[in-house]
């Protein structure tokens, strides 16, 4: 007769068998969670002056580059004039409208910067039942200005 440690063995060992034939694979060979990437660095104390500098200097560099990439006040003018001139008629009591083949016709002459905010899911986003499958110029340029 099998002691009760024995027996308690025995079942561990049944379930991680069973398990593992489940689960469709051996643990020694499934090291995925090696490969995690880290993503939490603590902040430097105060008397690691030179990890605290790296870490000022790194964060102005992010900002610099997220400035460059906004819209200046002459790229507006230009995204707003454009879209002017490309409307689609008719107009909707004042709000001047554009259809998706003028609005991609904007998106190759507006630049690079204003490249991310031409794209089909977000003419989708301010598509609202509109008879002729247009957009407001006016929402797409608000839009464009809270989000560049």
């Amino acid at each position: 007769k099998k002691s009760e440690q024995e027996l308690k063995d025995e079942e561990m060992e049944l379930f991680t068998k069973y398990y593992m034939e489940w689960k469709g694979g051996k643990t020694s060979g499934n090291m995925s969670y090696t490969n995690i990437p880290r993503f939490y660095y603590r902040l430097p104390a105060e008397d690691e002056v030179l990890l605290q500098k790296l870490r000022e200097e790194s964060r102005a560099v992010f900002l610099q580059r997220k400035s460059r990439e906004l819209l200046d006040n002459e790229e507006l003018q230009n995204l707003w004039f454009l879209l002017d001139k490309h409307q689609t008629s008719p107009m909707i009591g004042e709000e001047a409208m554009i259809n998706y083949e003028n609005f991609l016709k904007v998106g190759e002459k507006a630049g690079s910067k204003c490249k991310q905010f031409f794209t089909a899911k977000i003419f989708a986003k301010l598509l609202h039942n509109d008879p002729y499958g247009r957009i407001s110029i006016m929402q797409f340029f608000n839009y464009v200005m809270r989000k560049g």
